[in-house]
């Protein structure tokens, strides 16, 4: 100290002591330099991709944090997995990871457009194992504030590449720097998951999870109370009335793995389900991946064929679907009186046939803009083929390989006056199969009646469908005929 003091002395340098700090100036600053907003939490940016070839699978995960934050994970699949669900088991390994990470903002990079397509509701997953992995990382996706994803290119997303590659390549324990795992079995045999398969013939779709598939312990069970508590329990109502009928119902069902099953004379055992789950069926049968927004009779009937019962079956499937916004916007209006019923035109199937052109339609791949419909006097049978345009040869074509290579040569075709039907070169090709033309009357539809008949069932299907998607209706056209 003496030492720096001689050294410092030339300087003229003198302390002096701070004064008092009055209150009033630490609440100005205070006030002054507090964020007025609470700060947002940050996005986290997720980079995924996938590896597969003869040695195994793998699958590479990239998170991106604040404060220059950066974690790689090298995930190694030790089961045989396709392209796809090694991009959906590399999603929803990132999900977890973020979500252990405390992440509630997530932006993921993938360079699969299919799955991208699918989780934005672009694409639909038509794959049952899909449909499994598409439940359940919108389950997942579910639990974060903000989740958004979209497609990058190969390019961008080389960093993800090589880990995956490096899994599906490398034995495990040879690198040390990264985060390494081995997933010894599917994410969807996860227990805490417990995907099940609910519609079996109608939905095709194995991903519902227990929400809607398993009655838990502490659900309530609303009308199977009384039927639960008596074949598990044996209990029964005070009265003595109550208690006969309370006994000759549950007759009619059984208990198989701690679920209430109905039984049936002449059909499967039927699962009892509660309202909630009940709901949620008839939304997926009716508007589902599979929906055709069918009538009430024939959506109950669809659900009792799939497995499943409640007692307000009917009544539900009509109370849905008169508050279908689509059915009842795009539904048949009956306004003519009831009449008495017609003799049959056609003395045998497939000898009198109805043609139409439908369109033209919003363009579909291949401009694709027209249908020619094709129904059958007698079956009802249509026949349908999408074309780009409309000319003779493309119709003489149609009525060779769709009715005649198909159905035989037929007594009998009907069709209006449009030129494409009443051209010479359409005539003499008719007249040479033996095959008699009957054009319809000019603004006459109701002559070919059973053709526009076809066409009232193929344009509202369309309209209750695709809504605002007007150039998907050719991908709809094989499942609404």
């Amino acid at each position: 100290m003496i030492a720096w003091s001689l050294e410092l002395s030339e300087f003229g340098i003198q302390y002096e002591s701070r004064g008092p700090l009055k209150a009033q100036c630490l609440a100005d600053f205070v006030a002054e330099l507090t964020p007025t907003t609470a700060e947002e939490p940050q996005v986290w940016t997720l980079h995924v991709d996938e590896s597969s070839n003869s040695e195994g699978g793998g699958a590479g995960i990239i998170l991106e944090g604040p404060n220059q934050v950066t974690l790689e994970q090298s995930l190694k699949f030790s089961f045989k997995v396709t392209n796809n669900q090694a991009e959906y088991e590399a999603l929803l390994a990132g999900l977890r990871l973020a979500r252990d990470l405390g992440a509630r903002r997530v932006s993921c990079n993938s360079d699969s457009k299919l799955m991208v397509e699918q989780l934005s509701g672009t694409y639909q997953a038509k794959d049952t194992l899909l449909q499994r992995y598409f439940h359940i990382a919108s389950h997942q996706i579910s639990s974060f504030d903000e989740f958004t994803i979209k497609h990058v290119p190969q390019e961008q997303n080389t960093r993800a590449d090589l880990l995956s590659k490096l899994a599906s390549t490398k034995r495990p324990g040879q690198h040390r720097t990264i985060i390494q795992e081995t997933l010894h079995s599917p994410s969807l045999d996860d227990k805490v998951i417990n995907v099940r398969t609910i519609i079996q013939e109608t939905l095709h779709s194995p991903s519902l999870d227990d929400k809607v598939v398993n009655v838990s312990e502490n659900e309530d069970l609303g009308w199977m109370t009384g039927i639960w508590g008596y074949l598990k329990e044996g209990t029964l109502p005070e009265d003595k009335d109550e208690a006969r009928k309370m006994r000759m119902r549950s007759a009619k069902f059984a208990i198989v793995g701690d679920e209430l099953f109905k039984r049936g004379v002449s059909t499967p055992l039927l699962k009892c389900l509660t309202a909630p789950q009940a709901a949620y069926v008839v939304e997926e049968i009716h508007r589902g991946i599979c929906g055709m927004h069918s009538g009430a009779r024939s959506m109950a009937s669809r659900v009792l064929r799939a497995g499943y019962y409640w007692p307000t079956l009917k009544s539900e499937c009509q109370d849905y679907i008169q508050k279908c916004k689509e059915c009842q916007q795009f539904g048949n209006t009956r306004r003519q009186l009831p009449e008495a019923l017609h003799h049959m035109m056609s003395a045998w199937p497939f000898s009198q046939w109805g043609m139409d052109i439908l369109g033209p339609f919003p363009p579909a791949k291949g401009q694709l803009k027209f249908l020619l419909v094709a129904i059958d006097y007698f079956t009802k049978w249509i026949e349908a083929c999408p074309l780009a345009k409309i000319t003779t040869e493309n119709v003489q074509r149609f009525t060779w390989r769709n009715i005649i290579c198909r159905f035989g040569i037929p007594h009998t075709l009907v069709t209006d006056n449009g030129r494409k039907f009443i051209a010479q070169g359409f005539k003499d090709f008719l007249r040479e199969l033996g095959i008699k033309h009957l054009p319809t009357s000019v603004e006459h539809p109701q002559t070919n009646g059973q053709a526009e008949a076809a066409n009232k069932l193929i344009l509202p299907e369309h309209k209750k469908r695709l809504e605002n998607a007007k150039g998907q209706w050719l991908d709809e056209l094989r499942s609404i005929l």
